[in-house]
């Protein structure tokens, strides 16, 4: 029987319907009336009409499925696919297997790496600090992990770490989607810089200066200019045989039909084997015409090699003869030639085609720094290096990390940062799993090991090699890693066991201490009663976990594609991703909210512009094509005036949807790219709020609004002075709202004191008397309204709420509502937040600051809300555990915060427990949290005072 899928949606069992092979029809003129099926005959007969209007469309979408094997899908084929894909299958949403380190005992894990850290040698830290970013690499937090990337560089000694970090630091900006940049170029950071990579030693204080490398240049290119008469004569010098103004020479190099002219004692001096020769016992000590044909150089060489007897320099001479002289160099042992050869030739390599011309001979004669120079070129050039057939020659095969080793450049920082970017390129690529493998060689210590067999197993299993895959979380298992049993769980049960899979988990809850992953990954492995039960412990123990709630969803739909809907908007409330909007986008488009599917959809392609509805066959972009003929149209002036109202109600998903419509008509509105940016970093997504931001840059049509967003991308990578000092080279070209607001914005929060606060002041007005929109100047003064309250002129910031709220700028109700609390007018403040609560889509910081200003039990409710819409909100926890703590319930207050530390570790929540503790004389408990604690903020001034003191504690108690 042949049916549309949206039409026996209701009748038919949501996982037979799903697991179904059957091809329906979606012009079957028997398919009943309903409200499925309504919206199937609509939205899939426009869908058909769209093909046939738009053959090239077809073919372009033909291009695309073709990925998977369907290379001659025809248009009806097309159709009737996306009929049956017209909502997701169970089997399809599985969760992903976290590629990342993922611990059993986390806090343990952190107290740890700062226990390490804490008791290490200095010139270890590098290599600690690399491991604290392989800990935080799987937190949602990208600070941190950049934070223990930008230490392990400043913490770096020998030239290959400095290098491959420096290069690592420059890709987590994407600087190589910013026009205008090259590869090569420094920016301004001797961290960051290519030619201070190149210096070997460890000077961690002068890692954060700014580099000289511009004024280093000037200087050069002007020593070159008034030097340019010594360097022709030098260059003359080698090629004819003059005299040098040089009267001891004492010897004769004989190559061919030349002599070259040396002194004995000269060239005795560049290594030992020549003084062995010149002065040891052999003949050639003995006779002043030494034959030097059959040792590989030129009589220019050797001319050369003299010259440098006496200079101890190379820079004048060319690359050729320099390659000559490392060659000999290496022959004879020179040390001191090789290596101003080596650093020689290593400064001609600025692009990839000298890179790929000088890596061989680097790699031949063990040239150090000039293999370093080359692979520098190669990460700076990533990710697209890595498509270069050459590249992944040099660095993907074992023969070829061996080659690498000889001249210490293979090692697991390279391994690990090389592959980290294939996975994110291509994860089943055959270069990815190359990349992994020598990851896996070069891995020395348990956790490096722990993290390459993990990685392989990841990508084995998405390559379909299930087989392998086990093997390889099995060997994960066995370096330590109790994550990757949930590898082999999946693997097994890919290949058909089924139970073993679930018995594998059912031991894991059982042997360690409970984890919301853990309750997940066994509901794959059971059905009915205990599969929900399963993963309502899942929710319960980490409401993080987005697939517990996409399952309930789908499995909702059979009955009440509202209950769907709700359940998937619990996650959206605080967690937004694009699979959870494309499932909710689904569920619209089923109930006929065309309007609502489209706004999803075009948030998740604000997310991942690539993204694949329909389990891979349709595009994204294709599907707001089609719904956009269901939805009213916008005018551009219509479209800011929905961006303004949604804007002011709080509702960030819609505003990313107006904003991604209104970038489909003009792509070069920078503003609006930026406005787009502001909206992601308050939901969290970070990597698409920063592409956003370098696309505005890119997009800039002037200078001084080209620095702003470069502002913006410093300070969000860590970098506020460079970022402050973007923000003054804009002003300097132009007076802009957005420049000032930049620079007050980022003073503000680096600065405490009165004084710099009033200059903050100053800044944000300046802002307001330039030109700008009702958005931003709402920002603006609610900023400004903070910095008030600051220094306490409660009534100006009054002021300034009022005037942002008059401008629709809703948030300022919670601001206004800090002024009434300072005033003492609780209830006002109390009123003033029930407005926000009252205009705001997404209110759950409204109820967590609204409980600020009413009684207990009310403050519980409100906070009890806050978790519910928010449970990555930690004050409502912290309160909590308080008032369990004044009730003398010391053990349900570190219950409650200890519940959130399972799925949100968090400085303030580590920093409390430990409090806790510490007040019912658990010292070692108090110990470990602090180590947590200060792992994550190792500057955290309580924390550390609290540490010290239970340390002592600790000391006493071991004594008596």
């Amino acid at each position: 029987m042949q049916n549309n899928i949206f039409t026996t949606m209701r009748s038919l069992k949501m996982m037979d319907g799903c697991k179904g092979t059957q091809v329906y029809n979606v012009n079957n003129p028997t398919t009943t009336g309903g409200g499925g099926g309504g919206v199937g005959e609509k939205f899939f007969q426009h869908l058909q009409d769209h093909l046939r209007v738009n053959p090239n469309w077809s073919k372009s979408h033909r291009r695309y499925d073709s990925l998977s094997g369907n290379c001659n899908v025809n248009m009806n084929e097309l159709v009737d696919a996306l009929a049956i894909y017209g909502l997701p299958q169970l089997d399809l949403i599985e969760p992903h297997i976290e590629s990342c380190l993922k611990f059993v005992e986390f806090v343990e894990i952190l107290a740890e790496a700062y226990r390490k850290m804490v008791n290490c040698p200095q010139f270890e830290r590098s290599g600690l600090y690399l491991e604290q970013c392989a800990i935080f690499m799987g937190l949602p937090d990208p600070k941190l992990f950049r934070r223990c990337l930008r230490s392990a560089r400043q913490h770096a000694v020998d030239v290959h770490s400095k290098v491959v970090l420096s290069a690592w630091l420059r890709y987590e900006r994407r600087e190589d989607e910013l026009i205008g940049i090259s590869a090569m170029d420094c920016c301004g950071r001797i961290m960051e810089c290519p030619r201070s990579s190149l210096i070997s030693g460890y000077n961690p204080e002068s890692a954060n200066d700014s580099c000289s490398c511009p004024r280093v240049l000037e200087e050069s290119e002007e020593a070159n200019f008034g030097d340019e008469s010594m360097e022709c004569s030098t260059s003359f010098s080698l090629n004819d045989d003059v005299d040098y103004d040089y009267d001891d020479y004492d010897m004769y190099f004989c190559i061919g039909d030349d002599e070259v002219k040396c002194n004995r004692y000269n060239m005795a001096s560049i290594s030992r084997p020549f003084k062995a020769m010149l002065y040891g016992s052999f003949m050639e000590s003995r006779k002043e015409r030494i034959y030097f044909t059959q040792n590989g150089i030129s009589a220019n060489g050797m001319r050369a090699a003299e010259l440098f007897s006496r200079t101890k320099s190379v820079d004048s001479f060319n690359s050729n003869i320099v390659m000559e002289l490392l060659l000999l160099a290496n022959k004879f042992c020179c040390e001191e030639m090789k290596s101003a050869c080596d650093a020689h030739l290593a400064s001609l390599v600025n692009d990839m085609d000298t890179a790929m011309l000088l890596i061989e001979y680097g790699l031949e004669e063990s040239a150090y720094i000039l293999v370093a120079a080359c692979l520098q070129v190669f990460l700076r050039e990533l990710p697209n290096s890595m498509y270069n057939p050459n590249v992944t020659r040099l660095l993907c095969s074992s023969e070829a990390r061996e080659r690498l080793a000889l001249v210490g450049h293979a090692s697991f920082l390279l391994y690990k940062f090389l592959s980290q970017i294939a996975m994110e390129e291509d994860m089943k690529s055959n270069t990815t799993v190359m990349l992994l493998e020598r990851m896996g060689d070069c891995a020395l210590e348990n956790w490096q090991k722990q993290l390459a067999f993990h990685q392989l197993g990841c990508v084995m299993l998405k390559r379909e090699e299930y087989k392998d895959a086990q093997k390889w979380f099995e060997a994960a298992v066995e370096a330590g890693h109790v994550y990757s049993l949930v590898g082999v769980a999946r693997a097994n049960f890919k290949r058909g066991h089924k139970y073993n899979a679930y018995k594998l988990m059912n031991s894991l809850i059982s042997d360690y201490t409970p984890c919301g992953w853990m309750y997940q990954e066994r509901s794959l492995y059971s059905n009915g009663k205990e599969k929900m039960m399963d993963l309502d412990t899942a929710t319960e123990m980490d409401p993080t976990l987005s697939y517990p709630y996409k399952y309930r969803a789908v499995s909702m739909v059979e009955d009440k594609l509202g209950g769907a809907i709700s359940e998937i908007n619990k996650i959206i409330g605080f967690k937004v991703s694009p699979d959870c909007l494309e499932l909710r986008a689904w569920f619209s488009i089923s109930l006929m909210d065309y309007e609502g599917a489209l706004r999803d959809t075009r948030a998740l392609l604000t997310l991942d512009p690539h993204y694949m509805m329909f389990h891979g066959k349709l595009q994204g972009c294709h599907l707001v094509e089609l719904l956009s003929h269901h939805v009213q149209q916008w005018s551009h002036a219509d479209c800011w005036i929905q961006l303004h109202d949604r804007w002011s109600s709080v509702d960030d998903i819609g505003s990313l949807a107006v904003v991604h419509q209104m970038l489909a008509n003009d792509t070069g509105m920078s503003l609006l790219l930026f406005r787009q940016s502001l909206i992601l970093l308050r939901i969290n997504c970070h990597q698409a709020a920063m592409r956003s931001l370098r696309m505005a840059r890119n997009y800039a049509a002037s200078d001084h609004e080209r620095l702003i967003y470069e502002g913006w991308v410093l300070y969000d990578t860590g970098y506020r002075k460079e970022a402050i000092s973007k923000a003054d080279e804009s002003i300097l070209i132009k007076r802009s709202f957005e420049a000032y607001f930049l620079k007050a914005y980022i003073l503000s929060e680096t600065t405490t004191d009165q004084e710099s606060l009033l200059y903050v002041i100053e800044l944000l007005e300046e802002a307001l008397r330039c030109p700008s929109d009702g958005l931003r100047k709402g920002q603006a003064l609610s900023n400004l309204a903070s910095i008030y309250i600051d220094v306490d002129k409660l009534d100006s910031a009054t002021d300034c709420y009022m005037n942002a709220l008059n401008i629709k700028h809703t948030r300022a109700h919670q601001g206004l509502a800090r002024v009434y609390h300072l005033k003492n007018q609780r209830n006002a403040a109390y009123d003033e937040m029930t407005k926000l609560i009252e205009k705001a889509r997404y209110s759950a910081s409204a109820y967590e600051k609204r409980s600020e200003y009413c009684d207990r039990e009310m403050a519980k409710s409100d906070l009890s809300i806050t978790t519910r819409l928010d449970p990555l909100r930690t004050y409502p926890y912290r309160y909590r555990a308080a008032v369990f703590m004044d009730d003398h319930k010391e053990a349900e207050a570190i219950k409650e915060l200890t519940k959130a530390i399972a799925f949100k570790p968090d400085l303030q929540l580590f920093h409390l427990r430990a409090a806790f503790n510490d007040s019912i004389c658990e010292y070692a408990s108090t110990v470990r949290d602090c180590e947590a604690a200060l792992c994550l903020n190792p500057k955290h001034a309580d924390t550390l005072e609290l540490y010290h003191k239970a340390q002592e504690r600790t000391n006493e108690q071991k004594k008596t």
